[in-house]
């Protein structure tokens, strides 16, 4: 192997510098343990030697920082669709919420045409009244579908009201709240029987022409008597909430509250009209001759 000219040579050979760096580090080190005299100096190395430091930590710190901008960013657009899917379960789960107690709902109305004597055809209520003083309601079956003023409007609680106003494929009820309904009932704890009528307060009705003594107790359930041949007999109506027994008058003051209600569901039944009683033809031919 050739050797480099000499105009390329520059001090001397490697050998050489290694030996004298390597005494030189032995010596440093000696005089360190001994003397103690480099950490002054060492400590001005390092002061002169920070800001080159800081420089060289710079592309470290930024790709740091980009690093977690770039997460920082992941995760808020990882937030933002959590949020909405978040969102849309939670809207899923109340429509289904929503549709469990409207099932729930048809399957007691199911039941409770079951229950009654007569014939029954299901409605939607269209329209609640919020006014106060309003206590009629719209429901989307009419005269198209064979309904009939003075029909029996009930849910699978009790009696909600009666059509009094048939349209063609709608009809307004007449709560039992308003103040100038009255249904015929009976206690159906001793069969006594009274009339209760709307206040025109929501969920308040009265019962009256009872006497101070009369033997009506909190709580206890009125049905209806099926007198008068309008509501059919054994319909719950209202239970007893509130009994003032003034000895200066003659009736007792008694406030029930009604077991139905258009503010709970959607759908209600509509009862076919009792039959009526066809009279006697004795009667008939008594009354033409």
């Amino acid at each position: 192997m050739k050797s480099a000219p000499q105009f390329f040579k520059h001090g001397p050979n490697p050998l050489t510098r290694l030996t004298f760096f390597v005494l030189l580090s032995l010596l440093l080190m000696a005089e360190d343990i001994r003397f103690k005299n480099f950490p002054e100096f060492r400590q001005a190395i390092a002061v002169l030697i920070y800001p080159l430091q800081k420089i060289a930590h710079i592309p470290v710190v930024v790709y740091h920082q980009a690093d977690e901008l770039i997460s920082n960013l992941h995760l808020v657009k990882e937030n933002a669709f959590l949020r909405k899917r978040y969102l849309t379960d939670q809207a899923q789960l109340l429509s289904l919420r929503a549709l469990e107690a409207e099932n729930s709902h048809l399957r007691n109305l199911l039941s409770a045409t079951k229950r009654t004597k007569t014939n029954a055809v299901m409605a939607e209520i269209l329209h609640v009244p919020h006014d106060p003083f309003n206590h009629k309601t719209t429901i989307n079956k009419g005269s198209q579908h064979g309904i009939q003023a003075g029909q029996i409007v009930t849910d699978e609680l009790g009696v909600i009201g009666q059509i009094t106003l048939v349209y063609p494929w709608a009809a307004e009820v007449t709560l039992i709240t308003d103040k100038d309904h009255a249904v015929p009932i009976q206690i159906a704890r001793n069969g006594l029987r009274s009339v209760i009528s709307g206040t025109g307060k929501n969920d308040e009705l009265k019962l009256r022409y009872l006497s101070v003594n009369t033997d009506v107790q909190p709580n206890d359930v009125l049905i209806t008597s099926g007198i008068g041949g309008v509501y059919p007999p054994g319909l719950p109506v209202a239970n007893v909430s509130d009994i003032e027994r003034n000895p200066g008058s003659a009736f007792a003051t008694i406030m029930c509250k009604p077991v139905a209600g258009v503010n709970r569901n959607r759908h209600v039944l509509i009862l076919s009209p009792i039959p009526s009683i066809p009279e006697n033809p004795a009667e008939i031919l008594k009354r033409t001759s």
